[in-house]
């Protein structure tokens, strides 16, 4: 049996690349998405394999077209991890426009524009697993994130929607939200203030990589048909959903 394709996007660093590599591991094969540091994204192919695809996620044409072109080499897209996401914080007193709007363009929209370009093959297949990279933020705010927690919220209720419109076609939808995961963003947070997060953590520790990846391998799975719609936290208890 041919291997599933899986597009993810933001899939060379962090916990996207977590999941690619993850997804590589466990016979899909992955198409990893990154919008600007090419030396990195090649260096992240040489070392596991991993197709990368260079487009910006935010914008509308330029995804489809990417995506056609995926498409059309593999023949399908099975699986869409919509992983993407940044940051541009501030107290929303002070935020400007161009802050909200990236964070908003790069986090949410980019969900539409991704599974806008994937719904019709999925449907027509009649299998599709979409799954959703939310945050702990978008559960229980976070001050100076207004920006991140409405996107990273958005994508919830995309989900649960989505989930309607696809069940009949084979077509799930999930979303997970992950708490503190080892990655070197969490790993530039100043000591002091990662151990303090790290206590209020009922697990007494972060995440591991992993742990995201091995979660989205099941929902992409076949095994994972009957599970739709569903919000997944992944956070050591940190926060009960």
């Amino acid at each position: 049996m041919s291997k599933k394709i899986a597009l993810v996007t933001g899939g060379t660093r962090g916990i996207g690349a977590a999941i690619s590599k993850y997804l590589e591991k466990h016979d899909f094969h992955v198409v990893a998405n990154y919008h600007s540091n090419d030396e990195a994204a090649e260096t992240f192919k040489a070392e596991t394999g991993v197709d990368i695809a260079k487009f910006d996620v935010s914008n509308f044409a330029q995804v489809q077209e990417k995506v056609a072109e995926i498409i059309a080499q593999h023949g399908t897209i099975h699986v869409l991890v919509n992983n993407a996401g940044i940051t541009k914080d501030g107290f929303m007193h002070k935020m400007d426009e161009e802050s909200w709007d990236a964070v908003i363009d790069t986090n949410l929209k980019s969900a539409f524009n991704t599974t806008r370009a994937v719904m019709n093959k999925m449907r027509e297949q009649e299998f599709g697993r979409i799954i959703n990279i939310s945050s702990i933020n978008a559960q229980k705010g976070q001050i100076g994130q207004t920006n991140y927690c409405a996107a990273k919220a958005g994508l919830i209720g995309l989900t649960k929607a989505l989930a309607l419109e696809g069940a009949r076609k084979n077509i799930t939808a999930n979303v997970i939200c992950p708490g503190y995961i080892e990655t070197d963003m969490t790993g530039a947070i100043q000591p002091e203030i990662l151990n303090e997060i790290i206590k209020s953590i009922p697990a007494g520790r972060m995440g591991k990589p992993d742990e995201i990846g091995a979660l989205v391998s099941y929902l992409a799975s076949d095994d994972a048909s009957y599970t739709t719609g569903a919000v997944f936290s992944v956070n050591g208890g940190q926060y009960r959903a």
